[in-house]
């Protein structure tokens, strides 16, 4: 038992070294530079970018339309991160780690916006001879074969990155936290919630990517209204918190004292936490969505690179935000929800949130929110094994990628069973991997992103000259 522990540990610390500092300065400090590189495009363009949903672009090569990648990719990213991230990130970082997390979805959006550009204009082809995009492909068509062991290490860490262990954990926790009696939760429990979680995945993800692109189109949008109505409630009914909530928030950015009751944390905490439970969520510089745009049928790279940059602004920015606002108001009506100033190993992420809607809506809200995190969770399950399933036909051959939806589906269940540190640590690492290739690769195309951005921007403004 000592042994597991110690490697538990381990991979903790390993997380937290690898995604303070370092996943800081390439994911925040990359964005920066796309943003100022693309000429702010991410916010002078923002309507053009929700005009561009309305566009039906299907002339390319690729399996699902452009609003289906969009949903699909935020499908994966509007997860249990959005709820148990969020509380994560508040009770390690404060309040103010929130600010950071939209620092996060504007450059994330800069970000997205060359991924989702670069990935339509290097499309590669699998072993099959079908049309596919991702980091991988980026590397290989964009960059050369010499490059391939970037992109090998791509889908290596991406086969980790892919597994939903965070997401298979702090559903099982809410499953336990609402239904049983505190103190009889044991091993055996948690694996059979396991099996079932695996069970219902697996209706989904071996119809392939259409399938999944379905279910995410119908899907997403019922969630986030329903999450945003939820949300709206809360706030009317408390209107007078809500002041308090976004002062909190501002006042927790910047301060060298970040939380209630005085707890220390500096600046520089509080601004990694939030960077790092924004990559949980956007993903941006992951190369995940990348993977989901590339297999769309836009043949206008653009276009794909816009809708693909309207990700950051509803997970980090909107769905973030909601959160926030339901956690910090139940905190003013019950202090004693949000602890602040732990670690990931002792924030039990759902069990904050749970308590947190509870207090806010007395009786009913943690029905509620058990009702939003079961979407949430699924739909996130659903997308990420096709990253994984692609990042595994690209190593060894698309006649053999399906055979990751078994290890994912097994790793559902061990994930069920393990501590909530160590799972988060597992993503976090894997993610902080992938971003390495992604970022670099994105540095090295974005000369010509731009170029075909200042060539699509010019043809729009003339045409609205006409």
């Amino acid at each position: 038992m000592e042994f597991w522990s110690a490697i538990g540990n381990g991979i903790v610390a390993f997380g937290d070294f690898l995604c303070g500092y370092p996943q800081f300065v390439l994911l925040i400090g990359g964005g920066l530079f796309f943003l100022i590189f693309s000429g702010f495009a991410p916010i002078r363009y923002f309507g053009r970018a929700i005009g561009e949903l309305r566009k039906k672009d299907e002339s390319g090569q690729g399996q699902i339309s452009s609003i289906q990648a969009l949903a699909s990719a935020i499908a994966a990213t509007v997860g249990l991160g959005n709820i148990a991230g969020v509380a994560i990130a508040l009770c390690i970082g404060g309040p103010g780690a929130i600010f950071w997390m939209w620092v996060s979805a504007i450059v994330g959006m800069a970000t997205k916006l060359f991924e989702g550009t670069l990935a339509v204009m290097y499309k590669g082809k699998d072993s099959a001879g079908d049309v596919q995009g991702g980091p991988m492909y980026m590397i290989m068509e964009g960059l050369g074969r010499k490059w391939k062991p970037l992109a090998v290490f791509f889908c290596i860490s991406a086969l980790f990155g892919s597994l939903c262990v965070m997401q298979s954990n702090q559903f099982t926790e809410a499953v336990i936290t609402m239904f049983i009696p505190a103190g009889k939760s044991s091993l055996l429990i948690r694996f059979l919630i396991g099996v079932g979680i695996c069970g219902i995945v697996a209706t989904v993800i071996f119809g392939g990517i259409r399938r999944i692109a379905k279910v995410a189109e119908r899907l997403v949008p019922a969630m986030v209204i329903l999450y945003f109505v939820l949300i709206l409630y809360i706030v009317f009914a408390h209107l007078p918190a809500v002041p308090g909530v976004f002062r909190s928030i501002f006042e927790g950015a910047f301060s060298v004292k970040a939380g209630a009751g005085g707890v220390a944390g500096s600046l520089v905490t509080v601004a990694l936490t939030g960077v790092r439970r924004a990559a949980l969520v956007n993903e941006a510089g992951i190369g995940t969505a990348s993977m989901m745009h590339g297999a769309s049928r836009s043949s206008q790279p653009v276009h794909e690179g816009l809708v693909a940059m309207l990700g950051p602004s509803i997970d980090s920015g909107l769905i973030c935000t909601l959160t926030a606002i339901a956690i910090l108001v139940g905190r003013s009506i019950d202090p004693t929800i949000l602890p602040v100033g732990g670690d990931v190993a002792s924030a039990q992420g759902l069990s904050i949130a749970l308590a947190a809607f509870d207090a806010a809506i007395p009786g009913v809200g943690r029905y509620l929110l058990f009702v939003i995190v079961l979407c949430f969770a699924f739909s996130t399950m659903f997308s990420y094994s096709y990253y994984g399933q692609k990042s595994l036909s690209f190593l060894i051959g698309a006649d053999k990628g399906h055979y990751y939806n078994w290890f994912f589906l097994l790793m559902l269940i061990v994930a069920a069973m393990i501590p909530l540190g160590v799972a988060v640590s597992m993503i976090d690492i894997a993610f902080a991997l992938m971003a390495i290739p992604t970022m670099l690769t994105l540095f090295l195309l974005a000369p010509k992103a731009r170029r075909e951005m200042k060539t699509y921007f010019a043809t729009f403004k003339k045409q609205n000259k006409r």
